[in-house]
């Protein structure tokens, strides 16, 4: 056996070991993507527009007034409802039963994805749990978006936050 083939040989094992170390990774890229579910509120779903194939977090206040029940074609409780964190709203709608504390004015957390028609499809609903817990996510997005800054206390009441003016709180008036 000559040096040349045993070199061509070992070139090849490393050529194949490589590609198949880079199938790898690139497979479990790809599944980690898919299972990764990021946290959106309406505002920012106005901004960034994601896909209908994209499952998301959406994350906000049950604007009051905006519940609608009703039974599916198949015979399942269905609700229609509109998430808002102010300035902006996504409708909703969610075939199951709804969580016991799920209320207009509290803050919810659904998991689904965004129709072609702007409507938000969940697939699960989570409401805070009492009066004090607010979801993180939640908070987060209401602090972005001006509604609440906990250092001067607790956020105003859930129910009026969708007619808020986050400028006229900052400046006083």
């Amino acid at each position: 056996m000559s040096l040349s083939s045993r070199k061509r040989r070992r070139m090849w094992m490393l050529l194949l070991g490589g590609l198949g170390i880079g199938s790898a990774t690139a497979l479990a890229m790809t599944a980690f993507q898919d299972n990764l579910v990021f946290f959106l509120a309406p505002s920012e779903i106005a901004a960034r527009h994601p896909g209908p194939e994209r499952a998301f977090r959406l994350g906000g206040l049950v604007e009051a007034g905006s519940v609608q029940k009703s039974v599916s074609p198949e015979g399942r409780p269905e609700a229609r409802f509109v998430v808002t964190d102010g300035p902006a709203q996504v409708p909703v709608v969610y075939v199951g039963v709804l969580p016991d504390l799920f209320r207009e004015g509290q803050g919810v957390v659904t998991m689904g994805k965004l129709g072609a028609d702007g409507t938000f499809r969940a697939s699960e609903v989570l409401a805070r749990h009492d009066e004090t817990y607010m979801p993180p996510e939640v908070a987060d997005a209401l602090k972005r978006t001006g509604h609440w800054e906990p250092e001067k206390g607790a956020p105003p009441p859930a129910a009026s936050w969708n007619t808020l003016n986050p400028k006229a709180e900052t400046t006083g008036g």
